[in-house]
């Protein structure tokens, strides 16, 4: 029974080839190979107590809180001691390469790209009918109705009916594009004036417009886009060559 259990790595790598996983870990042998020669070359180096604190997030991350627990950890990932180490350097280099590359590009691109990152609180209903949605946008416009009613009377799905059609906070990418264009353009609190697209008549109720502020989560994550958008470039520009 030993004998049946044991895994080799030919039969790892074959696993890995018949779950079709192999272009996912080329690109990631690439981007560790792209980032490694990055930082050297513009001369990135790395402090041990940079190593220490990187060292200390991993385990707290993957809650290693004894020396027992870590080991455990490394044996269920086949990983010694050594490769540890490799694992919390390249975190380190990743991380000082990003800021390296893009710390002084992030406002210029959030100016540039600030309408992408607005946000909208809206409230929806979609009928199949667009001239029964005129109609309920005029008893709305009127005051006839409200779109708590109007929700309650016309959403099928029973959670959504409950919530009075709220759909939460959306922002663009979020939304179809003819959708986008009308809710960013209203000045809430407004009814927009029905949509029609592929699933019927949008009503919809922008309740808020939220300007985007350059917070230190939204710059952490226009330095993450930057750096995954270099990546991708980097790694098509060697498989261009490759061809």
């Amino acid at each position: 029974m030993s004998e049946v259990l044991t895994v080799s790595q030919d039969e790892i790598l074959n696993q890995i080839k018949l779950s079709c996983q192999i272009p996912s870990v080329i690109e990631d042998i690439l981007t560790r190979k792209i980032i490694s020669h990055t930082a050297k070359e513009v001369g990135i180096k790395v402090e041990p107590e940079e190593l220490q604190q990187a060292a200390d997030s991993l385990r707290l991350m993957n809650k290693l809180t004894s020396a027992d627990a870590t080991w455990s950890w490394l044996q269920k990932h086949s990983l010694s001691l050594d490769e540890f180490e490799e694992l919390v350097y390249y975190t380190v280099i990743s991380s000082k390469l990003v800021q390296h590359l893009f710390v002084y590009k992030v406002e210029a691109f959030f100016v540039e790209h600030q309408i992408d990152y607005a946000q909208v609180v809206m409230y929806e209903v979609v009928l199949d009918d667009f001239d029964l949605a005129m109609e309920l946008f005029y008893a709305l416009v009127e005051g006839e109705m409200s779109f708590h009613e109007i929700a309650h009377q016309y959403i099928q799905d029973t959670e959504l009916r409950r919530k009075g059609g709220y759909r939460g906070i959306l922002k663009r990418a979020d939304l179809k594009p003819e959708i986008s264009a009308a809710v960013f353009a209203a000045t809430p609190p407004q009814v927009v004036k029905p949509i029609l697209t592929s699933i019927g008549a949008h009503l919809i109720l922008v309740e808020e417009i939220i300007e985007p502020q350059l917070d230190e989560m939204l710059r952490l994550k226009i330095l993450s886009d930057l750096f995954s958008e270099w990546l991708k470039q980097q790694i098509e520009l060697i498989s261009a060559s490759l061809t």
